[in-house]
């Protein structure tokens, strides 16, 4: 009978507890998303997650801050994450344009407070981090362009551009949809719309 070396024996990551900052930000986000950024008070916020006045300035300096902390790093997160899902599929367009829409529905998906966010409330932004998020959102679309582009060689890079944004209305239209679908079929449905308008078929 063997026994296994524990010098050897890996343990899974735990995975990283939501921190007090964290439970704050989504409360403000999904207070944001619901009433408007001019509709909710610091006030609000505090009352909503149980926190007093000090303690809520001792995470965020006020309502710009907590904008700033919930767009930059979705905008962040989906460049890395789509280009991670390029890099798997070397020379398979298809297979890489597959794994980007399921990639982006699964995001739309789970955050649809923080898509309405972004919709009606990055221009409330200081130019400075609203510079950032536009230009990761620019670079985020051109890993979409890129791989349009190589899926249809034959179109121009400005028409890929286009359809990409179309696609992305597609996707983003999780804040409007109700319950009445479950998730997984919102999921394939959203799939199969997005991959039509980019590919035609």
């Amino acid at each position: 009978m063997t026994t296994v070396d524990q010098r050897h024996r890996t343990t899974p990551p735990a995975p990283r507890r939501r921190s007090r900052r964290d439970e704050i930000l989504e409360i403000a986000v999904g207070l944001f998303a619901s009433r408007g950024y001019h509709g909710v008070s610091m006030d609000d916020i505090g009352s909503a997650a149980g926190v007093t006045g000090p303690a809520l300035y001792h995470h965020f300096a006020g309502k710009e801050a907590m904008l700033v902390a919930a767009l930059i790093p979705v905008s962040e997160s989906l460049l890395e994450g789509g280009k991670e899902r390029v890099a798997r599929h070397p020379g398979d367009a298809e297979a890489a344009l597959a794994d980007l829409i399921d990639f982006h529905v699964d995001f739309a998906l789970a955050n649809p407070a923080v898509i309405a966010l972004h919709l009606h409330e990055l221009d409330r932004l200081p130019e400075d981090p609203r510079r950032q998020i536009r230009k990761l959102q620019r670079l985020y679309v051109e890993e979409w362009v890129a791989v349009l582009s190589q899926l249809r060689p034959q179109m121009p890079a400005p028409e890929a551009r286009v359809l990409a944004h179309a696609a992305f209305g597609l996707m983003n239209s999780t804040p409007f949809l109700g319950g009445e679908v479950d998730r997984v079929r919102r999921a394939a449905l959203l799939r199969d719309a997005t991959i039509h308008a980019l590919t035609g078929h």
